[in-house]
């Protein structure tokens, strides 16, 4: 399993440094540009008991690094894929990854529904 690219923080990138990480060699896998790899990794992750005022100002605050990351829609689909039970990984929560994860699990199924070979469309 892929680690957590966490580990401390690193200037902003900017639109053309964001360009060019899409652009990257693709031998090169995408956590080694991750804006987190230099940061705190108990930013991403909640200590055991910690209470919720705490932990919203620990998320927004790792948010904030994700926002600025070249990397937030790699990880995102990385974390979405595995899927990844704790943390926040390309901008989202654990709870904000189950609910996007229930999203795509409901349109798969919409779209499985209206796809069926052999359905006859009710006349209006």
């Amino acid at each position: 399993m892929l680690q957590p690219p966490h580990s401390s923080l690193q200037i902003a990138a900017v639109p053309a440094q964001r360009a060019a990480a899409r652009d990257r060699d693709q031998d090169a896998p995408w956590h080694t540009e991750a804006v987190c790899r230099r940061d705190e990794a108990g930013l991403f992750f909640a200590p055991s008991k910690e209470p919720t005022a705490a932990r919203l100002s620990r998320e927004e605050a790792a948010k904030r690094v994700c926002a600025r990351c070249p990397v937030m829609v790699e990880c995102r689909e990385h974390a979405l894929l595995q899927p990844e039970p704790y943390g926040v990984w390309g901008g989202l929560t654990a709870a904000e990854r189950r609910v996007v994860l229930a999203r795509r699990r409901r349109r798969e199924m919409e779209l499985k529904k209206t796809s069926r070979p052999g359905r006859i469309a009710a006349a209006g």
